[in-house]
């Protein structure tokens, strides 16, 4: 099932501030109530996100009233400007704009051959990403044994992207063939994504989940509880891994337990061009941590700091799962403490 789709000129989309609760759909109608979704995390995770801003370029060529291409080119242009100012850190949303207004210049003809251009630009981007996802998925497959407990942080699953996942595309990838592997989900505070949505999408489809709080995983990784870590990514810089705030702690974690760690993502999550060091990290409102929904549990006037993704080095990284392949970093850390995994 599709997290965000088109039609009849609008988009739809499952309200992720509504799970697990309840499942809404949303009809989105221009690029601003877009760009609205994506700042609230209506819809969230690094690859919905850039399929998310090439649709609302779409409801601006779609809906357009210009008179002429050049009237409807500098909608495109203003429309991306605000896309653009949403979230900072994941670089999808970013690399789809460039691909849609990419199409935008090289499109000759008509304000209507312009428009069509960017609606199937959008549709055509949607679609690549489900294949992507299940071209990684069987990539990362190979990583993972029969039997196997997979250890995941935040969600990357069908509701971070498209459909299908990354990080948990690897595990359903797995499971289709014929593999018998479990997970264990992070609750992932201030926001509860693994709690509210990983876990959601695990029991809609199936798949055998064990929910811990984000304190609870160095206790699991002593015990011989985990095999494998798999995780998405925000944005893979040519050092490190910009990702939920928590991955860095369980990378370091499953370093310390000879635990193979694994992060998912598309090569558009590939960012060569800068280091760690460039990163701009998502501060997000003290309220997340404040509160949970709408009962306040710290006291009143507390000093907040809230940064949305944390920063792991490629040492703490063994491979990094792709469409194209699976990809080592050239330097990572040994194991120091391998732990042997339970028999029950």
């Amino acid at each position: 099932m599709r997290t965000i789709e088109w039609k009849d000129g609008m988009v739809v989309i499952v309200d992720q501030t509504k799970l697990p609760n309840e499942a809404v759909w949303v009809k989105i109608a221009d690029y601003k109530a877009m760009a609205s979704a994506i700042k609230e995390m209506k819809l969230r995770g690094a690859p919905l996100i850039g399929v998310a801003a090439a649709y609302g370029l779409a409801l601006t060529a779609f809906h357009s009233k210009a008179e002429t291409r050049e009237e409807l080119l500098k909608e495109l242009e203003m429309s991306a400007e605000v896309l653009r100012k949403t979230r900072p850190t994941a670089v999808n949303l970013f690399w789809a704009i460039d691909r849609v207004m990419k199409t935008v210049r090289e499109t000759a003809g008509t304000k209507e051959a312009l428009a069509e251009a960017v609606v199937a630009e959008a549709q055509k981007m949607a679609d690549e990403d489900v294949e992507v996802n299940k071209r990684m998925g069987r990539f990362g497959a190979e990583l993972i044994e029969d039997g196997d407990v997979v250890l995941t942080h935040c969600n990357a699953g069908s509701l971070a992207t498209v459909d299908y996942g990354t990080a948990l595309g690897v595990v359903r990838a797995a499971i289709e063939e014929g593999k018998n592997v479990k997970v264990i989900a992070c609750e992932t505070r201030p926001r509860l994504q693994g709690a509210k949505l990983t876990c959601y999408e695990l029991m809609r489809d199936g798949i055998p989940v064990t929910l811990i709080s984000d304190t609870m995983v160095g206790y699991v990784m002593s015990r011989g509880m985990v095999d494998k870590v798999v995780v998405g990514a925000d944005r893979i810089v040519r050092d490190a891994v910009l990702n939920k705030i928590g991955t860095y702690n369980v990378a370091v974690l499953a370093n310390e337990h000879g635990i193979p760690f694994y992060v998912a993502a598309p090569m558009s999550t590939m960012d060569q061009s800068r280091t760690s060091g460039d990163a701009v990290i998502e501060e997000r409102s003290p309220n997340e941590v404040t509160n949970v929904r709408s009962e306040r549990i710290a006291p009143e006037g507390i000093k907040v700091l809230n940064p949305a993704f944390d920063i792991t080095p490629l040492e703490y990284v063994d491979a990094v799962i792709t469409e194209e392949g699976i990809l080592y970093p050239e330097v990572h850390l040994k194991p120091k403490n391998k732990q042997t995994k339970r028999k029950n």
